[in-house]
């Protein structure tokens, strides 16, 4: 099913969660409840790294990731699961997914940085749009017309969203630095569903512990090959903020893979699109950004066809588990 990735807080597939049959009120409000704070996490994690300017991506990258193994291993150790999560039997399939996963973080870094914070975060509800396309054209999966139309009237949204930033087409009312940056969030979209279709791989053989353990070892490693490209001494203000950056990635993860114990993912990821509303607040509270109405228009076609996809989805995974179920039989 779709969920918020440990490595940018998008989405990935991880098919292994079982769905929740019947799941008391008290469970899905707190299900609810850690969802939306893990959302939270997340997109102060963004605002801390658009905040931390003059900082290259990979490196950027490389405090996310790095800071981020320390809230997870501590939690890990606690449950009693940290050798499961140290446990592989695919150590190249996660660095194919940790290449894929830090392009599409640095991609989406930069266009924290170039792009006011709610329309970064906007451009990178296309993920699951992606991830539909590469399945049919990648893994030969079926794609009928609910979801085709989903897509296009959702990839139309984060052309509505760009639009302005596409100075190319818009007389140059928009800086260059903005145009690279709504590219570059389109691009982590993209970079980040081939990294999907690698975890789809993992799943096979790893645990969902190992994949997030992995993702964040490998993605530190990686990054400490951008060092030649101009790595700069953080402020101890820039480093205070980095440092918390990857903490509240690891929590968030936390948070994130706590909330699908307690209800199902149809109940549950719906409420990833909560990172509008803060990204608004947040936005306006700290950088004095204020949402364009093409980026509200935008945004709201985007989030509906992502709603659209990720219950469709959910619908034809039960689907599937039935017929696999009434073949056994």
């Amino acid at each position: 099913m779709l969920v918020p990735d440990a490595g940018n807080g998008f989405f990935l597939t991880s098919p292994s969660q079982p769905p929740i049959k019947d799941a008391p009120p008290g469970n899905v409000m707190r299900g609810v409840g850690l969802k939306v704070a893990s959302v939270t996490c997340f997109v102060i994690m963004a605002s801390m790294i658009k905040a931390a300017e003059g900082i290259p991506p990979g490196e950027l990258v490389f405090f996310r990731s790095f800071f981020a193994i320390f809230p997870v291993a501590f939690y890990l150790a606690w449950r009693g699961q940290l050798r499961e999560g140290l446990t592989t039997r695919n150590p190249w399939g996660h660095v194919i997914r940790g290449l894929c996963g830090v392009t599409a973080m640095g991609l989406s870094f930069y266009g924290f940085t170039q792009l006011p914070l709610p329309e970064a975060i906007s451009i990178g509800y296309a993920l699951p749009l992606f991830i539909v396309v590469l399945s049919a054209f990648l893994l030969k999966e079926q794609v009928r017309l609910y979801r085709w139309s989903a897509v296009v009237i959702g990839l139309g949204g984060v052309l509505i969203i760009m639009w302005p930033r596409l100075t190319l087409f818009s007389g140059g009312g928009a800086g260059g630095g903005e145009m690279a940056g709504a590219l570059a969030a389109l691009a982590a979209a993209i970079v980040a569903a081939f990294a999907q279709m690698q975890v789809r791989r993992l799943v096979g053989t790893e645990t969902t512990t190992s994949i997030v353990v992995y993702f964040s070892i490998t993605g530190s490693v990686i990054a400490l090959f951008t060092i030649p490209f101009g790595w700069v001494m953080p402020t101890p203000g820039q480093a205070a903020m980095l440092i918390a950056a990857g903490f509240l990635g690891g929590v968030g993860q936390i948070l994130l893979t706590s909330s699908y114990r307690h209800a199902d993912m149809s109940i549950i990821a719906p409420f990833e699109y909560t990172s509008m509303l803060i990204s608004i607040a947040i936005g306006f509270a700290v950088f004095g950004d204020l949402p364009t109405i093409q980026m509200l228009i935008g945004g709201l076609i985007v989030v509906a066809s992502g709603i659209f996809v990720i219950l469709r989805e959910h619908r034809l995974g039960l689907d599937r588990k039935s017929a696999r179920e009434s073949t056994s039989a």
